[in-house]
């Protein structure tokens, strides 16, 4: 089968490797449809980082690079192994792409997602999204019903912005300010407007600012290269602030506007991935009394997350912008996320071809 293997930084190879076998435990599936994440971006560019480098296997997948890459898919069932008994041949599912130890005292409390050996499907080894077929164990699979396999492509990374508006305890009627509107940014404010949070959504990119809008997932969208987002947030909040702030773009200067438009007691929420250290102007964080968490994957989210979508409550046809085969996954993928980002918010790959 065809699949994208990360050998190096700036050195992804699409190649025929070998169809994984069925074991106990798991299923086969038919990869239908696999974003492209922010994530592959920094191991494309700056890599290897979730990826095991060459001579350090993963301690439990025991892959070292060069892996198949993608943890954001969707597909179709096609085998069932010995012993799985709640999944059938014929279901569309999407997959919570994890690798746990299922000892440690993270795992032990239920919080998986912080396991100390934790790995990622699609970068830790296990195969990946951006090959034809993969088999994954039936614990990390969720069936999604009637929801389209594009769009399903998306509940991953909307289940990373679900996991963030939970950790920060916002509620229905409170006022939350997103501070980048990439695709995590975007798919954050989506759960924020399904709950009935009133969302502000600061981003400088026109085509950003203008897929805020149009997917309605932002009552207000600010440009803080034309305006004070302080004084726009004081303003929609009646001289008090945003009750939380969510950083979605890993850049200093957004993390300083959030501090500045959260009221005293705000919280903030770091969703992003950072590429380099961030410094904080610490007196803003005591001065106001802010809560500043951070916030990894998601735990317990998909099952919630596709109720959301199902039920119509989120829209995610809004959010793909692009389609397009294995073979132009770097020129019309990657080099179109990184170099011309403006133009896109989420491009989704179809291994097989067959949904072009």
């Amino acid at each position: 089968m065809k699949a994208a293997r990360f050998y190096a930084q700036k050195d992804i190879r699409i190649e025929e490797i070998s169809e994984p076998e069925l074991r106990p435990g798991a299923v086969a599936i038919d990869v239908a449809w696999c974003g492209i994440c922010g994530t592959d971006l920094h191991e494309y560019l700056e890599g290897p980082i979730f990826v095991p480098a060459p001579g350090h296997p993963h301690p439990l997948s025991g892959e070292e690079a060069p892996v198949t890459l993608g943890h954001e898919f969707s597909g179709t069932i096609t085998a069932v192994g010995e012993g799985v008994l709640d999944l059938a041949v014929g279901q569309n599912v999407v997959v919570e792409p994890y690798f746990t130890c299922g000892q440690c005292a993270s795992c032990q409390a239920g919080n998986y997602h912080l396991c100390v050996k934790m790995g990622f499907i699609g970068l830790a080894g296990g195969g990946g999204g951006l090959g034809e077929k993969i088999v994954v164990d039936a614990r990390w699979v969720h069936r999604i019903g009637d929801i389209p396999l594009d769009e399903a492509a998306l509940i991953e990374p909307l289940s990373v912005g679900h996991h963030a508006v939970m950790r920060s305890g916002v509620l229905p009627g409170q006022y939350a300010l997103v501070g980048g509107a990439g695709p995590i940014g975007l798919l954050t404010a989506a759960v924020l407007k399904g709950m009935g949070v009133t969302t502000i959504v600061s981003e400088l990119s026109a085509a950003r600012k203008d897929k805020a809008r149009e997917s309605g997932v932002a009552d207000h969208v600010l440009d803080p290269g034309v305006e004070d987002v302080r004084e726009r947030v004081m303003e929609i909040t009646h001289g008090i602030g945003a009750d939380v702030a969510f950083e979605c773009a890993g850049v200093n200067a957004v993390l300083d506007t959030l501090l500045d438009a959260l009221k005293p007691t705000g919280v903030l929420v770091n969703v992003s991935i950072w590429g380099r250290p961030a410094t904080v102007d610490m007196q803003k964080i005591v001065l106001k009394e802010i809560d500043v968490r951070g916030t990894i994957a998601y735990v317990r989210d998909h099952a919630e997350v596709i109720e959301l979508v199902g039920s119509g409550k989120i829209d995610l046809k809004p959010f793909i912008t692009g389609r397009i085969a294995l073979e132009d996954l770097i020129d019309k993928g990657f080099d179109t996320l990184i170099n011309h980002n403006e133009t896109a918010v989420k491009i989704i790959v179809s291994p097989s071809g067959k949904g072009l």
